[in-house]
Parts: C-alpha cells; sequence; structure tokens
C-alpha cells in the first residue's frame, strides 16, 4: 500500500528532530489545498503515515516544516530573524502504490532532503 512518511534529524546536534509541526498540501496548477498537520514524535518522525491508502493519489505535494519553532526550543535560533523558519519542500509523486518517505535534515543555517525508502 502506498504511503507517505517523515524523519526529521537535527543535524547540527545530532539527534531526532522532535515536536516539529509540519503542515501537509496538495497541489493543483496554482492551486495550494492545505490536507492535514503532524507533529514528529520523539524519533522525529510521525505516529503514522502522513498519508496512506486512498488518501494518497498521484500527484504534486508540499510539505511545510516549522523549523524555526523547534530551532527556537532549541536555544539554536541565532540571529533575529532567523536565517531558516518555515521550510516547504514541493515533490512529485508518481506512483501512489510506493512508499515515499521524505526525510528533513536540518540546522539553523542548512537543510536537506531525498527520496528514502
Amino acid at each position: 500500500m502506498g504511503r507517505l512518511t517523515t524523519h526529521v534529524l537535527d543535524t547540527a546536534q545530532g539527534r531526532p528532530g522532535q515536536g516539529i509541526r509540519i503542515e501537509v498540501y496538495r497541489l493543483e496548477g496554482e492551486s495550494r489545498q492545505r490536507i492535514g498537520e503532524v507533529v514528529t514524535n520523539d524519533d522525529g518522525r510521525c505516529d503514522a503515515p502522513i498519508l496512506e491508502g486512498e488518501a494518497f493519489t498521484a500527484g504534486e505535494y508540499e510539505l511545510v516544516f516549522h523549523a524555526g519553532e523547534y530551532l527556537d526550543r532549541q536555544g539554536l535560533a541565532g540571529d533575529t530573524p532567523r536565517f531558516l523558519d518555515v521550510i516547504p519542500l514541493r515533490f512529485g509523486v508518481a506512483d501512489a502504490s510506493q512508499h515515499y518517505h521524505v526525510p528533513l535534515l536540518v540546522s539553523p543555517y542548512s537543510y536537506s532532503t531525498y527520496r528514502g525508502s
């Protein structure tokens, strides 16, 4: 069964990104529809897939990671305004029967992502 998952890792501290709020959007052309919100657990993951089954279809999506809130709580926000605050990741799902794992590796001054498994 296809599903969408994520995992946030705090590369500055070498630990999971706990308590990060993530908004979930479906994109259709210029339209952006908010379809949910999740928060990472103690392991930097969500307790369940973000989307799965019939709710997970081919198309374009956006995960919006509220990293600035997390960095503030960790005392890592740095200068004001923050260098990184809200991190949007847009990606396409070609085959909704597959597992799309979209991790975020974050620090106060950089981030990266990839399609994992």
